[in-house]
């Protein structure tokens, strides 16, 4: 110490500028990561919007369509959110055992002010996918760092599948954007945030899981944190997590039975997501079958990440972060792998179920990117202390360059092929020529797929019809039933038969050919309409 008051003056001085300099440091930081995310969200704004008008024909249609149809009958027939219906199994009501309507509603209310457009229920899933790059970075800065949140939520905003799905009419990107949006506020809770979290988090999280019961894996990470704080002898935190986790199952378990309920007690009997799971099918089945992974590989490669991203994922899961110091930093950053245990657990149990409705591998994307972003800091520092030099930055362009060039453009290109676009043409020739009320039977060119009663603006069936335990995705064997089911059809008021010229059954069979005799039967007893390349409609007599 010293008494000289000048040379106090002077160390004074200069303590208050470090304290300046820190102070301005800290904001510019923070002020250079607020501008990172917002142009990683940019970024998600332009692969999630691009093509965003694009009809409900691409690889998705079928699911797609069931949505959409949901959303017509709130907008036209009813308001109330716990009957959702369909518009492809007669006059109706078809009532459906169906997750929680959230995306289909939101897109019902746009239909009240705007009118209608098939591309609103894009656009209320491309903002949940928003939802979910926000969420994930928050998450992934929370776990691991500022960095990471940065390279993960890059990896989730360009990665194929996320592109894909979060611009498809599907409950998938609620799911994904709300139980995201869950775990995030509960663990910024279990790491000293304000109580007020806690309610909130058990509400994002129980409306995800509602939308889509896949979500229900990401809460493996909650009680994984529950755990964390048991054995730290937090019992009364542990105690109230526990209480807002029992309420938050009794609310998905009475929807579910509900919807069950709904679908066992109105026709066509149809609960969607049944079937297809080890229970069923038998354990032996799944190993027989290699629990489904040659599939997996291939919807992986060839649609949904490609081999820049699957690198970029091995390598992440490879090579782990160095070991926190601090206990609550180390249980905070083992959330990836804990979500990603869970996903794999639901995915060996659904194994059937998942790959044949390939949207449902969405939950498995969080923790994905995460991985992802870890292993493009691995291969863009290299070792390096400072990510700010120009051999990294040369070579985090060069990574991002592989992933867009190799996976996102030409994946996403792939699976946003118009493939249903005749059934689109049938629809829309099916409008032009149906009357106020008719029903109509409609073929599109993938069997089973209600594109074409869904761009017709009317209610009808799908041929051969479906429902229930019904198989509508293949023709029946003989012209003789099939004219059968056609005749039943038109006792139940069905005035237009559709069907695209191309129109092919899971086993390969083209309508045109292998139900010729159906075609000499309508050409002798209902009146052709259209006769055009790619389509036949007739309009059928009344009994």
């Amino acid at each position: 110490m010293t008494d000289d008051p000048e040379l106090t003056r002077v160390e004074g001085q200069q303590c208050q500028q470090q304290t300046i300099g820190r102070d301005m440091a800290a904001r510019y930081y923070l002020s250079l990561d607020t501008a990172i995310l917002l142009g990683i969200l940019f970024i998600a704004i332009v692969f999630r919007f691009h093509k965003i008008t694009l009809p409900l024909v691409d690889g998705f249609s079928w699911r797609e369509i069931s949505t959409a149809m949901m959303a017509d009958n709130f907008q036209q027939r009813s308001w109330n959110i716990f009957f959702p219906q369909v518009s492809w199994t007669g006059p109706g009501p078809s009532y459906q055992g169906r997750e929680f309507q959230i995306v289909s509603y939101l897109t019902a209310l746009l239909y009240q002010l705007f009118g209608w457009h098939d591309w609103f229920g894009r656009v209320v899933a491309a903002f949940f996918g928003l939802v979910t790059v926000f969420s994930l970075h928050r998450l992934t800065a929370l776990c691991w760092d500022k960095m990471h949140a940065h390279a993960a939520a890059l990896a989730y905003a360009l990665m194929p599948a996320a592109i894909m799905i979060d611009s498809s009419f599907l409950p998938d990107p609620a799911m994904l954007a709300l139980v995201t949006l869950g775990v995030w506020l509960f663990a910024k809770y279990w790491a000293g945030g304000s109580g007020w979290l806690l309610p909130l988090a058990t509400l994002s999280f129980s409306l995800g899981v509602l939308s889509k019961l896949p979500g229900i894996a990401a809460g493996a990470v909650i009680f994984y944190l529950m755990v964390c704080w048991i054995l730290e002898k937090k019992r009364k935190q542990a105690s109230w997590v526990f209480l807002s986790g029992l309420l938050s199952l009794a609310s998905i378990g009475a929807y579910y039975i509900w919807a069950i309920y709904l679908g066992r007690s109105y026709p066509p009997f149809h609960v969607a997501g049944t079937g297809g799971y080890i229970w069923d099918d038998g354990f032996w089945t799944y190993v027989r079958d290699r629990f489904y992974f040659k599939s997996l590989w291939n919807t992986s490669v060839l649609w949904f990440y490609g081999y820049p991203f699957l690198v970029l994922l091995a390598v992440g899961l490879w090579i782990p972060l160095s070991r926190a110091e601090d206990p609550k930093q180390r249980s905070l950053s083992a959330i990836p792998y804990v979500w990603l245990t869970a996903a794999i657990i639901l995915y060996l149990a659904a194994a059937g179920e998942i790959t044949s409705n390939v949207w449902n591998f969405h939950i498995f994307h969080v923790p994905i990117a995460m991985f992802c972003g870890h292993g493009a800091l691995l291969l863009a520092t290299l070792g390096s202390r400072t990510v700010l030099t120009p051999a990294v930055v040369l070579r985090s362009i060069f990574i991002v360059a592989i992933a867009l060039a190799w996976s996102t453009l030409p994946l996403v290109r792939t699976m946003k092929k118009p493939i249903a676009m005749n059934g689109k043409l049938l629809g829309e020739e099916l409008a032009r020529l149906a009357q106020p009320g008719d029903l109509v039977v409609a073929i599109a060119p993938e069997v089973g797929d209600p594109v074409a009663i869904y761009y017709s603006r009317a209610r009808g069936w799908v041929f051969p019809p479906g429902g229930g335990d019904a198989e509508w995705s293949k023709f029946v064997a003989d012209d003789a039933t099939a004219i059968a089911q056609l005749e039943e059809l038109r006792a139940q008021g069905a005035d237009l038969f559709g069907v695209a010229k191309n129109a092919t059954d899971k086993e390969g069979r083209l309508f045109v050919e292998h139900h010729d005799g159906v075609v000499d039967y309508l050409d002798r007893n209902a009146t052709k309409l259209a006769d055009l390349n790619n389509l036949l409609i007739y309009r059928i007599t009344r009994p």
